[in-house]
């Protein structure tokens, strides 16, 4: 192999010098992109054995979403519509607050950041028979810094949106039935109970 021939170390060298300065190049050109207003967006959907219901009380408890979400370390619903999180981003300790703007029972969660980390997103809930439950997640958020940027471009927020659904059906098909729930209705940012 040439990398470790010493006749052509100074060729490697030139070599991985031109690839870095590559990826360098991918890198600011990534950043601009997304760092400066361009929304990332994931979306990934799952499927899981358990009634429409059961899934959609679940996903309202959300103060137990660190069981199933990598890098939330907590997040405390401050009243039936507001949330505040606390979690590990790209190796950096990220707060905000989050508003839910929409939510129908067995249907839809919509929310929006309100401070801190600028995100927004929805989770669907559709029935596919009596006891199998669609869920698809879309999420919208602006990258910070390269390494968030990076982790974008290269999948690895959409694995992990994949691992903490994966999760999540673990939990609730173990657990056979929800911890709780939350039934009441928000449209326009009210709340309808």
């Amino acid at each position: 192999m040439a990398l470790f021939n010493p006749r052509s170390g100074r060729q490697t060298r030139e070599w991985l010098g031109r690839k870095l300065s590559e990826l360098r190049g991918q890198s600011a050109s990534l950043v601009s992109q997304n760092g400066t207003g361009a929304p990332s967006i994931v979306e990934e959907s799952i499927e899981v054995g358990v009634p429409v219901s059961t899934a959609y009380n679940q996903w309202t408890q959300f103060e137990e979403f660190p069981r199933f979400m990598e890098g939330v370390e907590s997040v405390k619903q401050l009243d039936d519509k507001r949330l505040h999180w606390v979690a590990q981003i790209g190796g950096r300790k990220n707060e905000w607050d989050a508003e839910i703007t929409q939510q129908q029972p067995d249907q839809v969660i919509a929310w929006r950041a309100t401070g801190g980390k600028q995100n927004a997103g929805e989770v669907r809930f559709e029935s596919e028979g009596a006891d199998r439950t669609r869920i698809d997640v879309h999420l919208t958020y602006e990258a910070s810094g390269l390494v968030e940027t990076l982790g974008g471009a290269v999948g690895a927020d959409r694995r992990r949106v994949r691992g903490d659904l994966e999760r999540f059906k673990e939990l609730l098909e173990e657990r056979g039935q929800e911890s709780g729930a939350w039934r009441g209705e928000i449209a326009g940012g009210k709340v309808e109970q």
